[in-house]
């Protein structure tokens, strides 16, 4: 049940409110002194404020209105505060209406305005109270959780990430293949670490590799081995990641880069678990589990003819979709707090600001902003105006994985056609962008 405290030095304004209430059906509490007032709040179970701007000299230790109020937001800074105003205190109650005060309503007050004003107040009360229970029920979750399992420490408060980390809690001890997708930097390889680090394979080799940092001409030594002589600059025999991951787990980042030739190899090792190195007839045997990531669209790649649909199933038994961190406004503010060193903290427009913010790079952007303020920062408070959050003109926006033929043009237009400057703001690797201009038959110079 809604309850409501009055705190007025009137026993005739007391009485009225509380009969008035009553007859709606809203439970009230009266204190006669701001302190007493105080004493209820501090014990809980309130829900809306309405307090007098006027108290008598000998009903109070000091406190008058102005001062009651900031003292119960101090207290309790979400609790709404409706203001009873003389016309001589007007201008002030309009002060903190400014500073957050609900509402303020004159003496002597319309019935109707007062209950329409409370009941739309105790309705955001009760939103905001169950929005709380909720929170507390995901907390509770995720300590469970972490107590079980090894989180790798993902920070994280939405019930969209709780969600899809138990799902790759609960799918690390199989032994089944894992496809996670979703743009840069919203913590794809995070949820590799976690399937592996929740697996039966956890104390065995984990290695990465990113596909979309190599070139293309040594990515299957890479991955494969290759013999002394199997090419120019091949003077030993070279061991492969798969070789090295042997009884292990291999994490394949940008797997969407691969080329056809090694993703004909790939595909031989998941079906058989045999490979050959390069320049070598000698076939070998390895036991490695894939998890593979990747910012583009696969089925489209199967599609266009770039990436092998057989392929695709074979990696794509389990996928762990990762959303951009514009689609989790929840976990804005943990994962800022996290990046912050001591003594820094977040001031409430720098929190307002975080919040507001799409984060076309996402969570390596967050971090980024966050280390450059603490670096400028001539205190120990980041504002917002150290974030420097002005909505970028050129980024991608962050529910965009893979760039389109004119969005990479763009971008190499407004860069004067510098590939580098162009990568970054399509938030590929110079490699992977080398090799979409092939893909896309763009001319490296126009």
């Amino acid at each position: 049940m809604a309850r409501v405290l009055i705190i007025d030095d009137s026993p005739a304004v007391q009485t009225a409110l509380e009969v008035l209430l009553e007859l709606n059906g809203i439970a009230s509490y009266s204190a006669s002194t701001p302190e007493e007032g105080l004493d209820r709040l501090q014990r809980g179970s309130i829900d809306v404020v309405i307090q007098d701007m006027n108290f008598a000299a000998d009903t109070t230790s000091g406190l008058e209105g102005g001062e009651l109020f900031r003292a119960i937001r101090e207290l309790s800074p979400e609790m709404p505060v409706i203001l009873l105003t003389a016309w001589t205190h007007l201008e002030q109650a309009v002060e903190l209406v400014r500073e957050g005060a609900a509402d303020y309503l004159e003496k002597p007050w319309d019935d109707d305005k007062l209950l329409a004003t409370l009941r739309n107040l105790l309705d955001l009360a009760t939103a905001r109270r169950e929005r709380q229970e909720l929170l507390d029920e995901r907390r509770r979750s995720r300590r469970e959780l972490a107590k079980r399992a090894e989180l790798c420490g993902l920070v994280y408060e939405s019930a969209t990430l709780h969600e899809l980390v138990s799902t790759a809690v609960r799918i690390a001890p199989t032994e089944v293949p894992v496809l996670i997708t979703g743009p840069n930097g919203a913590g794809k390889e995070k949820f590799a670490d976690i399937v592996q680090a929740n697996s039966d394979r956890a104390q065995a080799p984990y290695l990465k590799v990113n596909l979309g940092a190599l070139p293309s001409e040594l990515l299957e030594s890479e991955l494969f081995g290759a013999e002394a002589g199997a090419f120019t600059g091949a003077t030993r025999r070279r061991q492969g990641r798969f070789e090295a991951a042997h009884r292990g787990t291999l994490f394949l980042d940008e797997i969407g880069e691969l080329p056809l030739s090694g993703q004909v190899k790939l595909l031989r090792v998941l079906q058989t678990g045999e490979f050959e190195r390069l320049g070598s007839s000698e076939t070998q045997r390895v036991d490695v589990r894939i998890v593979s990531a990747t910012n583009a669209d696969l089925a489209a790649a199967v599609r266009d003819g770039t990436f092998r649909e057989d392929l695709y199933y074979r990696l794509n038994v389990i996928e762990l979709r990762v959303p951009p961190l514009a689609h989790r406004p929840d976990d804005i503010l943990p994962i800022a707090e996290h990046f912050l060193s001591e003594p820094f903290e977040l001031t409430a427009d720098a929190r307002r600001a975080l919040r507001s913010y799409p984060w076309p790079g996402n969570i390596r952007e967050l971090g980024n902003r966050l280390q450059r303020a603490m670096l400028l920062a001539p205190g120990a408070q980041i504002s917002a105006a150290l974030l420097d959050l002005e909505p970028s003109t050129t980024a991608r926006p962050p529910t965009s994985l893979e760039p389109s033929r004119d969005e990479i043009v763009r971008a190499l237009e407004e860069t004067n056609w510098t590939i580098s400057a162009a990568a970054r703001i399509l938030g590929l690797t110079r490699q992977a962008l080398y090799r979409r201009l092939e893909k896309h038959g763009i001319d490296r110079d126009p």
